[in-house]
């Protein structure tokens, strides 16, 4: 007896140090664990960096509660799943779950709070075993650094998608969501962005919420190209202290004193996104008696320089079998105008089908009145981001577009080898000068033939920028269609752009991570119902049962002896 106790106080003694040593080295070497196939709970490097630069308390402050729907539950489990991991990494991030509607005296207050904080919640049908009923979520967080507060959209709403369908997308957007938001809030700014100005752009209005989409990011100002006249070397320095050159749906030709300061601001690393419309005509302009305007070709000057640089935006229009949806007026009946949704052809719906990070995982992308551009061999890298459907075709100006050509019919073989046509071109390299080997417009010592490596983007269409405004002339949503009630992902894919041309390539990758997020199907578990709740309920009941009623049996048995 005293030789087991012996043996037992030895091995207690082994062991205990063999402990303390196991924890120090835990202690020591941080790492989780990630067992799902896809890798979900895998935080990329992007984010990792990001979470190390929480120093003080963030707060994360998630408003889906209480009685949700299933596809909704499962999105708050995968928030609250991600929301862990990035407390894992860092202390400092606080969250919790709350519910705006808990309290019914004080859920109008709390909704109205929420409102003006630009967190809309959406309404959508419950479907119990065939049952409907209306349901109000809010898929939105708020994170709170260092009095810096920002919004966290959940749900990507995607056009056309059904609850289950968006759900899987945002979850593969979750890591991004939470991520960019930190990013904004504990980064400084450091990069800038000029938008150009003098030769007819869009006013600010028009593009006023990429605007503030891209200002929580980054500094951004106006910069007018009209000094250029008395100024050149001037104008030219000023720009050159800017990373990114925004040119929005100019109107009016540049002049070569013009170009060449974007073309040595090029030159010089300066990244430029184009949106460029060598056609002239606009939608507003088709709602008159005859329903018709004219499209001609607008001269900006800008041909020899985008060919140097290797592709061409051709003074045609692009028509899209895969148009967007336009109501128009069919007649009256009684004392109401009856309207009818046509196809609009004029207005390109563009799904990517590249698998580069800036459009990988996007949505529909709506043009209005797009050009095709053409690729030119030069030594570029040219990537096509975004390019017309197969059945798609050009029309060339000048030409005249008119409302009735909605009902026109046509038929696979109008398209044959006509469509897939360019509509945005990611240039990357070494570009040479537009004014190489010819007289210079103005003296400059600093002239540069040759550039460094360099990248820009140029989309065939100015409107890609352009939100629309509502009656009380505020802007809508970016990429928010009034006359049909679609919401395009123009918005996500201007803000990929930019983030690329400005290097940060991070959050772009993580945009486009793939999940696979397994679902149940609704039809099959009403059909099955019974069954499926005996398999997920029951069962294991069941099972539960039997090992105890084993276990029992074996014990009696052996202490029975």
């Amino acid at each position: 007896m005293l030789f087991i106790k012996n043996k037992n106080l030895k091995n207690v003694l082994f062991i205990i140090p063999i402990l303390l040593i196991v924890n120090g080295i835990g202690n020591s070497f941080f790492h989780r664990f990630d067992l799902t196939k896809d890798k979900r709970y895998t935080l990329s490097a992007t984010s990792l960096n990001i979470i190390k630069q929480v120093k003080n308390p963030l707060s994360i402050k998630v408003y889906m509660q209480g009685d949700l729907p299933a596809e909704f539950k499962r999105l708050q489990q995968e928030t609250r799943q991600l929301l862990e991991e990035f407390q894992a990494y860092n202390k400092n991030i606080i969250f919790e779950f709350v519910d705006p509607l808990e309290n019914k005296d004080e859920s109008m207050d709390n909704i109205k709070e929420l409102y003006r904080k630009g967190l809309t919640p959406i309404n959508i049908t419950v479907d119990d075993k065939g049952k409907q009923s209306q349901a109000m979520v809010f898929p939105w967080a708020i994170a709170v650094y260092n009095n810096k507060e920002v919004n966290i959209p959940l749900l990507k709403n995607r056009m056309g998608a059904s609850t289950t369908q968006k759900v899987i997308g945002s979850v593969q957007h979750l890591e991004y969501s939470i991520a960019d938001a930190l990013n904004k809030i504990t980064k400084e700014k450091q990069k800038t962005i000029a938008v150009l100005k003098g030769n007819g752009e869009l006013q600010d209005v028009l593009m006023a919420k990429f605007l503030m989409q891209v200002r929580e990011s980054y500094h951004i100002g106006p910069f007018t190209l009209d000094s250029v006249a008395k100024n050149p070397i001037g104008t030219l320095q000023a720009l050159e202290k800017y990373d990114l050159a925004v040119i929005a749906k100019p109107t009016e030709t540049f002049s070569d004193a013009e170009k060449q300061v974007l073309d040595q601001y090029i030159m010089n690393g300066g990244k430029t996104l184009w949106l460029v419309d060598q056609v002239a005509v606009e939608m507003d302009s088709l709602y008159n008696s005859a329903g018709a305007t004219l499209a001609y070709p607008r001269d900006l000057n800008l041909n020899d320089m985008f060919f140097k640089y290797g592709i061409r935006i051709n003074p045609d229009l692009v028509k899209d079998e895969r148009g967007s949806p336009i109501k128009l007026a069919t007649g009256e009946q009684g004392s109401a105008t009856q309207f009818q949704e046509f196809n609009w052809k004029f207005a390109p719906q563009v799904y990517p089908n590249s698998t580069h990070p800036i459009v990988k995982n996007l949505g529909g992308i709506k043009f209005d009145f797009a050009n095709p551009i053409d690729t030119l061999k030069n030594g570029i890298k040219k990537t096509i981001l975004l390019q017309s459907s197969q059945y798609s075709r050009k029309i060339g100006t000048p030409t005249e577009i008119n409302l009735n050509s909605v009902t026109e019919e046509t038929s696979p073989t109008d398209y044959l080898n006509k469509g897939n046509v360019p509509l945005s071109v990611l240039l990357e390299g070494s570009f040479h000068s537009m004014f190489e080997n010819r007289v210079l417009p103005f003296d400059q010592k600093t002239f540069e033939t040759k550039g460094k490596d360099n990248k820009m983007i140029v989309i065939s269409d100015g409107d890609l920028i352009k939100n629309q405004l509502d009656k009380n002339l505020q802007p809508v949503e970016l990429g928010y269609d009034q006359r049909s009630g679609n919401l395009y992902d123009n918005k996500d894919f201007l803000i990929n752009c930019v983030n690329y041309l400005l290097d940060d390539n991070g959050l772009i990758n993580i945009r486009s991570k793939d999940l696979d997020l397994p679902l149940l199907d609704k039809e099959k578990v009403y059909e099955n119902y019974t069954a499926t709740q005996f398999i997920t309920i029951g069962l294991p009941i069941l099972i539960l049962l039997l090992f105890g009623v084993v276990f029992t049996f074996l014990r009696k048995r052996k202490y029975s002896k």
